[in-house]
């Protein structure tokens, strides 16, 4: 396994050693980045993205591998078990990173021991609303009515263990706000429910619900993310609404193997800064209300211990991981 002080933090290295790379010809051959969620998803779109612009920047085309299954896990470990060449990458979020250390005892890997992140490279928030006819004008109201009537209001999630899930519990174990919280198999299905007024409130991408709150069938509250959402500057945050140290916002990390030479991460780090410069490269996610993040391996890496630590206590409080 690298010690990551061993090649993280003398930044005066670097170019020595990038070029000590390109020297010996590195990458000579294909690459790939793992995709482990289906295809035509943020993750999808957003890997396609960077295959595209880091193999030109690279010089070599970068194939893009699609392997799905347990919430991204599957796909994750593939790449921390892959040969630690630089060769194979894999471009993964909150939930296969962070939530699934805690959430899944089984696991094949931990990020923090087996992988090396290339780059945090993106952030987005999800958007919290309530349905059509619910009695509330904003997200004061709806936790007045929460409070006065707990576990009477239903929450639709997108999944157990997934953002909306874990941000129910957080609120839950925080605030004190008591959902009756109801699982659905993915965003479309929970947004039916909620445009069918069968469940009360919900919280999911953006993307997915502005047509419908645009339209009056659906009513912002609030956004996840730490402060407004630059897209929707109208809509407060959680924590303006009054829940504070509630927030989420999904990352978007593209990953080595943790034994992968140290030159190489180096060289695609100063790739990725690069490719994360292009104007207009991430226009489809800072349109929907995301930002760039762009941390390399040492911040990255710290970043991501104290996201398995946040979300692990609320995945350990809520037993979520002994189901």
């Amino acid at each position: 396994m690298v010690n990551r002080r061993s090649f993280i933090g003398s930044t005066a290295l670097v170019p020595l050693t990038i070029n000590s790379a390109m020297a010996q010809g590195w990458p000579d051959r294909p690459m790939r980045i793992i995709i482990p969620f289906p295809a035509g998803g943020p993750v999808d779109a957003g890997g396609r993205l960077i295959a595209s612009a880091l193999g030109e920047v690279l010089g070599q085309p970068i194939i893009v591998d699609i392997r799905t299954g347990a919430g991204g896990s599957l796909g994750v470990e593939v790449a921390a078990k892959s040969v630690p060449d630089g060769n194979t990458m894999v471009f993964a979020t909150t939930g296969a990173l962070a939530v699934n250390v805690t959430l899944l005892p089984k696991l094949g890997y931990d990020t923090r021991r087996d992988l090396i992140p290339i780059s945090i490279t993106l952030g987005t928030p999800l958007l919290f609303a309530s349905r059509e006819g619910l009695p509330i004008k904003n997200l004061a109201d709806l936790l007045t009515l929460v409070r006065a009537k707990p576990g009477t209001l239903t929450l639709a999630t997108s999944g157990v263990g997934g953002p909306p899930h874990l941000l129910a519990e957080m609120m839950r174990q925080r605030a004190g706000l008591d959902f009756t919280v109801v699982h659905y198999r993915g965003a479309a299905p929970a947004m039916l429910a909620i445009l069918a007024n069968e469940v009360d409130v919900t919280i999911l991408d953006p993307a997915v619900m502005t047509p419908h709150i645009k339209s009056g069938k659906m009513r912002a509250l609030a956004t996840t993310s730490r402060n407004r959402n630059p897209t929707m500057p109208a809509i407060p945050s959680l924590i303006e609404g009054g829940l504070s140290g509630i927030e989420f916002e999904n990352w978007y990390a593209l990953m080595v193997p943790s034994a992968t030479p140290p030159e190489r991460v180096l060289r695609l780090r100063e790739a990725m800064t690069r490719v994360v410069a292009k104007p207009g490269l991430f226009d489809i996610f800072l349109n929907q209300g995301g930002r760039i993040i762009d941390m390399g391996p040492e911040e990255g890496s710290a970043f991501i211990r104290k996201e398995i630590e946040t979300w692990g206590e609320v995945v350990r409080a809520a037993r979520m991981n002994s189901q």
